[in-house]
């Protein structure tokens, strides 16, 4: 595959799955919300650093496929191809939930939390930059989402200094799009007033 052709089709792939709500989402929201500006852009940046564990086995992994098995290979890419099928018709046919759904009375009840909020529960720039990194490499989807991704452009022939290009590609599109959640969020009109007591 060409450089071009393959930076192109992770580009629009990688954007549309970054831009779904998922863990890192809810994650950034609330840092944001409850802490503001400078929180949501250090927990982005965490969630950021967690895709280059991702990243970084599954292109070794698949490089270990390639040298042992290439009908494998090809089994994998269909697989995966698959799968990105079956997320972006997840994104197609998903429908608003009623406001009544989505409401939650926060006194009576306890919030969900991700398991990688539970970890660091102080406010510093380094527990907040492993809360995100967290997030991300304990997010389950993410294992089959990358190998799934990295299937379509891998080749034989690849040379991996084109993959690390990719790889890196990935987390920049993946820290603009949480920076540009985090600076949305961010406009005073979106903050509502803060409760302390909600998020002790």
């Amino acid at each position: 595959m060409e450089f071009w052709h393959g930076f192109l089709l992770i580009t629009s792939v990688h954007l549309l799955a970054a831009a779904s709500p998922g863990p890192d989402f809810v994650l950034v929201s609330q840092q944001t919300l409850s802490k503001g500006r400078r929180t949501g852009l250090i927990c982005s940046l965490g969630i950021t650093l967690g895709l280059a564990v991702h990243i970084t086995y599954s292109v070794l992994g698949l490089a270990t496929v390639i040298a042992h098995s290439q009908p494998l290979l090809t089994a994998i890419k269909w697989l995966g191809g698959a799968y990105l099928m079956y997320l972006g018709w997840q994104g197609i046919g998903a429908k608003p939930k009623p406001a009544s759904d989505l409401a939650i009375n926060i006194p009576q009840q306890r919030p969900i939390k991700h398991p990688a909020q539970d970890v660091f529960k102080d406010d510093s720039t380094l527990a907040t930059l492993r809360r995100g990194f967290f997030c991300n490499v304990f997010n389950p989807k993410a294992p089959v989402y990358f190998v799934a991704i990295f299937t379509l452009v891998l080749s034989p022939d690849i040379p991996l200094w084109q993959l690390s290009i990719y790889g890196v590609w990935m987390m920049v599109l993946q820290m603009a799009w949480f920076s540009t959640v985090v600076m949305l969020l961010s406009i005073p009109a979106v903050i509502p007033p803060i409760n302390k007591n909600t998020y002790k």
